[in-house]
């Protein structure tokens, strides 16, 4: 009888191990919530950087006569009269690096 008992008994104890492991609300479906509340918790922080930097752009933007400046000379190439623009061209990578050609017959 005592024999029966602990046979049923282990018997539940493994069909509840399985469940507990690979059943719905199992470990393994803990383990993928968790990386996912993780890699959502990385984006979170990146995008609250970004909107940071984006606030002190806007910020500049409102009170600083010297951003607007900055920003119509990088983006849209303006130049304050009197100014001189001077353009340099760099010479592509592959250019650059290779040897002048032999002027063989000119």
């Amino acid at each position: 009888m005592l024999r029966w008992v602990a046979l049923i008994l282990l018997a539940l104890l493994v069909g509840l191990q399985f469940k507990l492991w690979t059943g719905s609300g199992g470990m393994r479906e803990v383990d993928a919530l968790r990386a996912a509340v993780k890699k959502q918790s990385d984006e979170n922080d990146r995008l609250r950087q970004r909107n940071q930097a984006l606030a002190a752009d806007v910020e500049d933007l409102k009170h600083g006569e010297q951003a607007v400046e900055a920003r119509a000379r990088s983006e849209l190439g303006l130049i304050k009269p009197g100014e001189t623009f001077y353009q340099v061209v760099e010479r592509p990578a592959a250019a650059a690096s290779a040897p002048p050609p032999a002027d063989g017959g000119h």
